[in-house]
């Protein structure tokens, strides 16, 4: 019997299908200290972002045949070395974006509107100074009508892209990877909202000065240099709001931080951060940070997705592996 391990847990939906096609399923959370052990028993290993499968690990258990990644980043797996050493790696691209795209919404409607700060105040002083706190946050701004810049334009970029657009708002997309940003003209075409493509500069360089909002979409490797760091912010609008639910590390938090003080960023909205369980206390009490705890694709309909995505290439792969088995036999 093909043994699973989820360490870090599956949606009963996708749990379901493992279990109808006669997998054995285990979902209790095994420390990392005590992994490579523990994954001698099985032959595939599901994961979220928590659980981080390297070189170690994988050397040290031939046996693990697959590797699952619930959710988009893989940068908490040496993807190369596990394809190298013929274990196959799979996750689910499609099925968090929608979520992670509404929370992009969600912290840009805050910071816009000033809805975290006031959330803050309103307990405490709403009852004696309702009309100063009006006065406070009646300076906030509309959407409609401003450039956003995206950096990454994959799934969650394109999903975060149609919201944008639907709300009047002009996008700047960008890939770092150079290659070319690829727009079905029909599908973004909008009353009132455009997609920007500058091909007289730097398309990076022209998403850093003309965006009014911008927002990250991008992997973070192990090595990998940050995207976002004071000499880019130095080439920022006054004002611009930064907003990252990709991954923690992709912006240098003291640069983000000395970027608010000076006025260069008005707010930011972080789901991910640099030092995570334990962000950063600085960026925790910063008044102009949203701040939500790594929740992007945490949506009940996401996780179903993802859950069901999961399962179904799982179950497939071994499928495959079978029938592969059957025919040498033969």
């Amino acid at each position: 019997m093909t043994r699973i391990l989820a360490n870090d847990g599956i949606h009963k939906a996708g749990k379901e299908l493992l279990l109808e096609a006669g997998f054995q399923l285990d979902e209790e959370h095994v420390a990392a200290d005590q992994l490579a052990e523990a994954l001698k028993s099985y032959d595939a290993v599901l994961v979220r972002s928590a659980t981080k499968i390297r070189k170690e690990i994988i050397d040290a258990c031939p046996n693990i045949k697959l590797i699952g990644r619930g959710g988009v980043g893989m940068d908490n797996i040496d993807v190369d070395y596990a394809r190298s050493k013929s274990v196959k790696v799979v996750n689910t691209p499609g099925a968090s974006s929608q979520s992670v795209a509404e929370l992009v919404f969600a912290h840009l409607f805050t910071g816009a509107r000033f809805l975290h700060q006031s959330n803050r105040k309103m307990p405490d002083e709403a009852q004696q100074k309702f009309g100063s706190l009006k006065k406070t946050y009646s300076q906030g701004v509309e959407l409609r009508g401003k450039n956003l810049g995206l950096i990454g334009f994959g799934r969650i970029g394109q999903a975060v892209a149609r919201m944008a657009l639907g709300l009047g708002m002009n996008v700047i997309p960008f890939k770092l990877d150079n290659d070319e940003v690829k727009i079905e003209i029909d599908f973004f075409k909008i009353k009132d909202a455009s997609v920007v493509i500058n091909m007289k500069t730097d398309p990076f360089e022209f998403l850093l000065a003309e965006s009014d909002f911008i927002t990250l979409h991008v992997p973070f490797p192990p090595g990998a240099p940050p995207v976002l760091y004071k000499e880019r912010f130095d080439m920022m609008k006054d004002g611009v709001g930064i907003i990252n639910t990709s991954r923690g590390g992709v912006i240098v938090e003291d640069d983000l931080l000395d970027a608010l003080a000076s006025g260069k960023v008005a707010f930011a909205g972080l789901d991910v951060y640099e030092n995570e369980p334990k962000p950063n206390k600085a960026i925790l009490e910063h008044p102009q940070i949203s701040l939500t705890p790594h929740i992007g694709a945490s949506t009940k309909e996401a996780q179903e997705r993802i859950g069901i995505e999961l399962a179904e290439k799982v179950i497939g792969f071994f499928r495959r592996v079978e029938r592969e088995w059957e025919s040498e036999g033969e």
